[in-house]
């Protein structure tokens, strides 16, 4: 019996998910599935609450399934909700700026080049790149439920240690420009990865000249409440 109740929480969590509307357009949900990352992470969420409630109540394992999923799913889905509108309030405001919005699960990256934001070899803010950059702290100060990670990037030209100094000296001037404008330094942090992790080959110029970046990291701010509102 417990068993089928588990079996029977976890398909009506799912179920709920996928019939809930996606009040987004399709850049809101995964290539080709159809369904919106809010009900992908509502039904994830209420199988892992389902699994654990069961073996938390020892008692009455249907029980505690239902009650896990119940809990654990609603949280999935409230942070996958607030997520699909922040991914789409990015794309609007950084639209024709040269900036990249990615989404991978949970997270939101955006890719700033380096040939729009710095001049080169430098860490000042090119000035051309300060209107894309109020309109990304506004959009942070909107969303403000996010861990938010600035990372530089360089190619491998130069000696390791210039590039690695350049890299934490550009994503500190993108960082400090972000919360100059408000947004709360206790969510920021600050990294240099040089060289390291290139998007493209170093052998020719166009490679180099992706990999000269610079990225914003977006994730779930522990103990934070999603809600869908």
């Amino acid at each position: 019996m417990s068993r089928r109740l588990i079996i029977v929480a976890t398909a009506v969590a799912l179920l709920a998910g996928c019939a809930s509307q996606n009040p987004y357009d399709s850049q809101s949900q995964d290539s080709g599935s159809g369904m919106s990352k809010t009900a992908k992470y509502g039904g994830l969420g209420a199988l892992a609450g389902a699994v654990a409630g069961a073996a938390i109540d020892h008692n009455n394992r249907g029980k505690g399934a239902l009650i896990g999923a119940a809990v654990v799913g609603a949280g999935a889905a409230g942070y996958g909700y607030y997520a699909d509108k922040q991914e789409k309030a990015l794309r609007a405001s950084m639209a024709n700026t040269g900036v990249q919005v990615q989404r991978d699960g949970d997270q939101i990256k955006l890719i700033m080049p380096g040939n729009i934001t710095f001049a080169t070899d430098s860490s000042s803010i090119a000035p051309s790149f300060y209107s894309p950059l109020n309109n990304l702290a506004g959009s942070f100060k909107q969303y403000n439920q996010n861990l938010i990670e600035v990372v530089g990037f360089t190619d491998s030209t130069g000696s390791r240690q210039h590039n690695m100094d350049l890299s934490q000296a550009r994503a500190q001037s993108v960082a400090t420009y972000l919360t100059s404008q408000g947004v709360d330094p206790s969510h920021v942090s600050v990294r240099g990865a040089g060289p390291d992790q290139p998007i493209a080959s170093n052998a020719d110029a166009n490679g180099r000249a992706q990999n000269r970046r610079v990225e914003v990291n977006l994730k779930p701010l522990p103990g934070a409440q999603y809600q869908q509102q």
